[in-house]
């Protein structure tokens, strides 16, 4: 699974917020906001950060899909070929 934070960059824009905002209100580091801009893994205490900043919850900034091989997967364990 791979975590998305589309909803994140919504929520900013919802309030008027840029990632430099969002930077300097929750304190995460440079690494930890370009990981976030390169849709890679945080730690679950920047994502708290980001919550305790923008007043939301973790359901609000962060959702986890399937990559295409783990979708694969799926489908053929849903509906086996053979």
């Amino acid at each position: 699974m791979k975590a998305s934070y589309k909803k994140l960059w919504k929520l900013l824009i919802d309030k008027e917020m840029s990632k430099g905002d969002l930077h300097k209100k929750s304190g995460l580091s440079s690494s930890t906001m370009t990981k976030l801009r390169k849709g890679e893994d945080v730690s679950m205490e920047a994502l708290r950060k980001i919550c305790v900043a923008l007043d939301c919850n973790i359901a609000d900034i962060v959702e986890f899909v399937p990559d295409s091989t783990e979708s694969w997967s799926l489908m053929n364990i849903i509906s086996p070929s053979s």
